[in-house]
C-alpha cells in the first residue's frame, strides 16, 4: 500500500470523497483542499483518469519532522531516490510552506534538490546529471514542523482533459465545469441549457459524464514514464475506462451564445470530447431560444467582469428574469464573480455555494424547481 495526496480546489472535497466511495475506496482522510488515500500503487493510473473534480494526484515517498534546514537535508537524502528515478530523470523540485519554521520557497527547493543529488550519486557516483531522461516534479510540502515528500504522479493539472483547443475569455475550468453538473439536479433524462455557453465545457463535462466517459481518458500523465510504474498500471485503467462507456443513452443538451466563435469553438471541443451528437448548438442571444415549462436545468455563466466586455450586464439580467420567472418547474444554476447576482436576479435562493474558478472566487446560486412527478 502506498500514500497518495490528492488535491482540490476548496469547496470540492465533498465531491471528490463521494467519487471516491463510488469508485470503492474507503480508506482516507479529508482535510481543506486535499484527501490523503491508502491505496495500490496502481491505482494511480485509475485515479487519475476517472477523477472528475480533483486538480492533481500525489504520490507520498516521505514524511518526517523538521525544524530546521539540516534536517529538511537529512530527511530528504535519506529516502533512496533511485527507487523512484533514472540516472538521468529530468526532476524539478517545487515547495509549498504552510505556518512553517521554514518559508523561503526558493531556500526550501535548493536544499531538496542537492539532498536528492546527493542520494542519487551513492549509487551512480557521478557528479554531474544530464536531467535528459523522464520528467519528474517532486513537490515538498511543509506543514508546520513536518515535511511530506512527494512526486507529482498527474503532470499538468487535472482540469486540462485534453479535448479544449481554444476558450474564450475567463473560461470556466473542466473540473469546476464538471463539479456544477454534480451539484445541480442534472440526470440524463431531463432537459439541460446553457444559454451563455461560451465554448461549451459545462454542457460537454455534463454529457461526459452522463456517457460516463473518463475525464482523463484521452490525456498523457506524467506518471506513465516513470521507472518504477508498470505500464500496464496506465493500459489496464484505460482499458476499464473505454469498456465502461454508455454509447446506449439519447441526450437533450442545448447551448447557445451570441458569440459565432464561442460556438464554432464549442462545437469543436464537443468532437474531441466525443459528444459532438450529444449537444445541440447554436448562436442565439437567449431571449430568442424557446423553452418549455418542462423541469429543465439550466447551468450557465453569465457574462460579468471579465467576461463582461461587450456585454450589458442589466440587460442579461432582464432577460434572465423575463425568461425564468414564470418557469416553476426549472432548476436554475448560475456561476458568477458578481456577489449581487441574487439581488438582481427575481427568484427566492435556494442555496449559495463559494467555489473557486482557478484562483478567482466565484459563487454558486441555486434555484430549485418544483421535482418531477414520479409517474
Amino acid at each position: 500500500m502506498v500514500k497518495l495526496l490528492i488535491t482540490t480546489s476548496f469547496g470540492l472535497e465533498a465531491l471528490v470523497k463521494r467519487q471516491l466511495q463510488d469508485m470503492g475506496y474507503d480508506d482516507f482522510k479529508v482535510s481543506d483542499g486535499m484527501i490523503e488515500l491508502r491505496a495500490n500503487l496502481s491505482d494511480i493510473a485509475k485515479l487519475n483518469i476517472n477523477l472528475r473534480e480533483a486538480d492533481r494526484v500525489y504520490l507520498e515517498i516521505g514524511s518526517f519532522e523538521s525544524k530546521d534546514f539540516d534536517q529538511l537535508f537529512e530527511g530528504i537524502k535519506a529516502i533512496n531516490w533511485p527507487d523512484f528515478l533514472s540516472k538521468d530523470a529530468n526532476f524539478i523540485v517545487n515547495a509549498r510552506s504552510y505556518k512553517s519554521k521554514l518559508y523561503s520557497l526558493r531556500t526550501i527547493q535548493s536544499i531538496s534538490e542537492k539532498a536528492i543529488i546527493e542520494s542519487m550519486q551513492k549509487k551512480y557516483k557521478v557528479n554531474y546529471f544530464t536531467k535528459s531522461a523522464e520528467k519528474v516534479m517532486v513537490e515538498i510540502m511543509l506543514n508546520k514542523d513536518t515535511t511530506k515528500v512527494t512526486v507529482d504522479t498527474s503532470g499538468e493539472g487535472l482540469h486540462k482533459r485534453g479535448y479544449r483547443e481554444d476558450s474564450v475569455k475567463a473560461p470556466l475550468r473542466e473540473n469546476l465545469a464538471a463539479a456544477l453538473v454534480d451539484l445541480s439536479f442534472y440526470n440524463p433524462d431531463r432537459f439541460l441549457f446553457d444559454g451563455f455557453c461560451g465554448s461549451g465545457t459545462i454542457l460537454i463535462e455534463a454529457a461526459r459524464k452522463a456517457r460516463n466517459i473518463a475525464p482523463g481518458i484521452d490525456r498523457y500523465f506524467d506518471y506513465q514514464e516513470f521507472i518504477f510504474i508498470d505500464d500496464n498500471y496506465h493500459k489496464m485503467a484505460k482499458k476499464e475506462a473505454m469498456e465502461a462507456i454508455d454509447y446506449d443513452k439519447k441526450l437533450n443538451i442545448l447551448g447557445s451564445d451570441v458569440s459565432g466563435r464561442a460556438i464554432s469553438l464549442a462545437k469543436n471541443n464537443a468532437m474531441n470530447a466525443g459528444v459532438e451528437e450529444d449537444i445541440s448548438f447554436i448562436t442565439r442571444d437567449i431571449s430568442s431560444v424557446a423553452l418549455k415549462d418542462d423541469y429543465g436545468i439550466l447551468i450557465t455563466n453569465p457574462p460579468y467582469g471579465q467576461r463582461l466586455s461587450d456585454f450589458d450586464t442589466n440587460k442579461i439580467y432582464e432577460k434572465i428574469n423575463h425568461i425564468f420567472k414564470s418557469k416553476e418547474t426549472w432548476s436554475l444554476y448560475f456561476i458568477t464573480s458578481d456577489e449581487s447576482f441574487d439581488r438582481r436576479f427575481r427568484k427566492k435562493l435556494s442555496k449559495k455555494r463559494k467555489l473557486y474558478n482557478g484562483g478567482q472566487k466565484v459563487d454558486f446560486y441555486q434555484y430549485y424547481g418544483k421535482k418531477p412527478s414520479k409517474n
